[in-house]
């Protein structure tokens, strides 16, 4: 055991890895919003020129541009959630999920049920367009410069506020990665992706790959993604791999909603591989005693970011 049974220290590694998180947060999560701001006015300014400044909305548009559905449904009023527009359009979800986040459509559904959704989705978001930020179309007027510039930076703010947790939580998983590939690097691993298809145990000692695809499950087997999955240069007499999640949240109650995720899927790595495969939590962040307590009783173990080194008592 590393962190789990040891309570007497959980109070003063919960204050640390607060004050951390926080430093980190005050330091890069704004330029990590402000770099995905940027990035969407991009997105939002292409979004104009295919639909010549919001005056055609049409099918034809999002069959050619999939995607663009996620700035429409910004530019209503009220700006809507992917749910509302759903239900206003007597939509389909999956198709929905698929456009927005592949930009593709559902290869089993038909061309002309996916034109039908289209269609009444386009619909929806005509009528609810916000006329008070695309004044230019109440009367079939031309967009001036000025108006279109503040329109893609309201419709890219509407879109990065309904996004800021991600933003925040994918710079500050990039983060965790890059800390850890460091402190492995230096002390001689190397990073090689192992083939989903070989077991773990197949793992070349003296590696780790991150976002490694794992088997679990007996009679019906499912792949679940693992954030580092690492091989030590002496591999133990089981084979195999110590499995790493990295976890990081701003606030305690997140903390606390999702903490049977990882109670659930280490329940799935021993049904299959046994009591020997271990899941470490490589934390940051705001989990108090009540989530450590839970994952502990759960026989989870967790390593705590300001205290990377503890890594080496997992034998790594």
């Amino acid at each position: 055991m590393i962190n789990a049974n040891r309570p007497e220290l959980w109070s003063e590694d919960v204050q640390a890895s607060v004050r951390l998180y926080n430093e980190w947060f005050l330091e890069a999560a704004p330029k990590a919003y402000r770099d995905t701001r940027q990035h969407t006015i991009d997105e939002v300014e292409r979004a104009f020129d295919w639909t010549v400044n919001m005056t055609s909305i049409t099918p034809e548009l999002l069959q050619s541009h999939p995607k663009v559905i996620s700035a429409l449904r910004m530019s209503t009023s009220p700006p809507l959630a992917k749910d509302r527009l759903i239900g206003l359009s007597y939509g389909n979800k999956t198709l929905l999920d698929k456009m927005e986040k592949e930009g593709k459509f559902p290869p089993r559904m038909r061309n002309s049920e996916i034109y039908d959704h289209l269609s009444s989705m386009c619909s929806v978001i005509s009528e609810l367009l916000d006329l008070d930020l695309f004044e230019w179309c109440r009367g079939g007027g031309t967009a001036q410069p000025h108006q279109r510039e503040l329109a893609a930076t309201v419709v890219a703010d509407r879109l990065c506020g309904s996004i800021a947790d991600p933003i925040v939580r994918n710079a500050q998983e990039r983060r965790q990665l890059a800390l850890i590939e460091g402190w492995l690097v230096a002390r001689g691993y190397s990073k090689k992706q192992h083939p989903s298809s070989l077991h773990i145990t197949a793992m070349q000692p003296g590696t780790f790959s991150f976002r490694q695809i794992v088997t679990v499950g007996d009679d019906h087997p499912v792949k679940i993604p693992v954030d580092v999955v690492i091989q030590p240069h002496v591999s133990k007499s089981h084979g195999l791999p110590v499995l790493i999640e990295a976890k990081s949240a701003g606030d305690f109650t997140n903390t606390n909603k999702r903490r049977k995720e990882e109670a659930t899927k280490i329940r799935q790595l021993r049904q299959r591989y046994g009591n020997d495969i271990s899941l470490l939590l490589f934390l940051c962040g705001y989990f108090n005693a009540g989530y450590l307590g839970y994952s502990a009783a759960e026989g989870l173990d967790w390593v705590w970011e300001h205290r990377i080194d503890d890594l080496e008592v997992a034998g790594v």
